[in-house]
């Protein structure tokens, strides 16, 4: 029984932890708001900033999902303008861009 309670205090990186795992942690920490709309980055994030862990190592982040999918959605509608005024180049070179931006996204995530 002595190894099973070892095992019990011993917690394993947040980032092997599941989102419902660091809800659950998050939600005990004081100070911390919409614990339940935070996906599993922002809630790693967050607990380490509670908890006063600062990465030295971390990776080079390639680039924020939901600012690219914003980026998106802005050169979308810019597409349907230069295809309403009949600029076909400008519409071509548009939905490049953006294609460009979806392979992104699917990298970051």
């Amino acid at each position: 029984m002595g190894k099973k309670k070892e095992k019990e205090k011993k917690e394993k990186p947040l980032e092997k932890m599941t989102a419902k795992e660091l809800r659950e942690i998050a939600l005990t920490l004081e100070g911390v708001v919409g614990v339940h709309a935070m996906n599993k980055n922002e809630l790693i994030a967050v607990i380490k900033e509670a908890r006063g862990i600062v990465d030295q190592g971390a990776k080079k982040k390639t680039a924020d999902v939901r600012a690219i999918k914003k980026k998106i959605g802005e050169l979308r509608e810019k597409r349907e303008a230069a295809k309403a005024a009949g600029n076909s180049r400008l519409a071509d070179a548009l939905r490049r861009r953006i294609s460009n931006l979806k392979k992104k996204t699917r990298r970051a995530a």
